[in-house]
Order: structure tokens, then sequence, then C-alpha cells
């Protein structure tokens, strides 16, 4: 079986050859430039990822063109930072590919210090709570690698286009009855600085946008 793997991209140059080889095999690279200044498109189609273009910046809008891009049955996504490891993607596919789940997450655990910044593992740890207590989804992670049947998450027709598309994508499908699961990951320090959590003011940003979407659907 053929995995797309949506990719969103904005100036990743640094980490696109880390990324890149090491995608296991069967793993297709959907790589989607939301922007960049560098040669992050240029590499990565040099590395033999399909790039397609996102104008409209965002990380829920690079998403979610990436999926609509897509044409496999099941579809993978992960940061493009060198922060997660693509080895991993089949671990965390394997049950979607089953039959026995139909969203998985990568729950993450540092592996080395600073991988991941107090305030971003703070404020993760609040949203994930609040989402056990309102909407009875067991996870303790909502970390950017998952995966899931591309056709079932086209279906569940998500609006947001920015920080809150991961968290309307679980939502969204704990209320239409999916299955959702988690599998742990190692996460690493990126390559570069991050856009999100590298910053206080990035992971506010990022939080605000999550309780927009869990006002608007917990």
């Amino acid at each position: 079986m053929t995995v797309d793997v949506i990719l969103p991209c904005l100036n990743e140059e640094a980490a696109l050859g880390w990324v890149l080889g090491r995608m296991p095999d069967g793993y297709r690279p959907v790589v989607v430039d939301n922007g960049s200044t560098d040669r992050s498109a240029e590499i990565a189609r040099e590395l033999g990822a399909r790039v397609v273009h996102e104008p409209r910046r965002g990380f829920g809008a690079a998403c979610h063109t990436g999926l609509l891009a897509s044409t496999a049955d099941v579809v993978c996504f992960m940061d493009a930072d060198a922060s997660l490891d693509p080895r991993r993607l089949p671990a965390v596919a394997a049950p979607v590919i089953g039959g026995d789940a139909d969203l998985v997450l990568g729950a993450r655990r540092p592996r080395a210090a600073g991988a991941w910044p107090w305030h971003a593992r703070l404020g993760n740890a609040a949203l994930a709570y609040t989402l056990r207590r309102r909407a009875g989804v067991m996870l303790h992670d909502l970390g950017p690698m998952r995966a899931a049947k591309r056709v079932r998450l086209v279906e569940l027709g998500l609006t947001d286009r920015r920080f809150g598309y991961p968290l309307e994508m679980v939502l969204r499908a704990a209320a239409d009855g999916w299955r959702i699961g988690e599998v742990e990951v190692a996460y690493l320090p990126r390559a570069g600085r991050s856009k999100v959590t590298g910053t206080v003011r990035g992971t506010l940003r990022a939080i605000a946008d999550m309780r927009r979407v869990m006002a608007e659907l917990g």
C-alpha cells in the first residue's frame, strides 16, 4: 500500500534532506510549500517529493491543501522540521491500515533537553486535558504526526485554516464516532527556529486558535 505523507512547509530547507531521506518505503511525501522564501520547494523537488503550493499562510491551509492534493487511501501528516522521525510513520499508520482505528496520533515523547519547551508542553497538556474531559477522547497529546483514511478526512468538512486545524480534526472525528488512538513517537530538537513552539508568543497564538475551535465544537 502507498501512503501519502503531507508535510506543511515554511522555510525548512535545513531539515528537508534529513526528513525526506528517512521516509519509509511506500510512504510518498507531499510537501506543501506555504510561501517559503528559501529553497525548500526546490530542495523537496530535487529529493523526489511531490511539491504543491498554498500561498495562503496558515498551518491548516497547508495541511488541507495537501489533503486535497493527495490520492492515496491512507494519508499521514507530520511536520517538516526534523522534530519527528518519518521512520515512525508505519507504527502510526498501522492501526488505520489494519482497520483497528480511524485516526491515530503520535504522542510525542521528548528525547533531548529543549526539544519541547515548557510553555508549549504546558499548553498542549491543558488542551489535551480539556479534550478528554469535554469530548471524551482519551489522548494525551495533540501531536502533528497522525494517520487516517483520506476520503473520510475530506468528508469531515474541516474549515479551520490556522493552528486550530489539528484540534478540529480530532473534535469532528470524535463527534462522528471515529475510533481514535495514539502511538508514542520520539520528539527531537527541530532544525532551525520554530514558528510556533519556539516562542511564547507563537505558542499563545496556537493555543488561542485551538481554544476558539474548542469553543465552537467542543
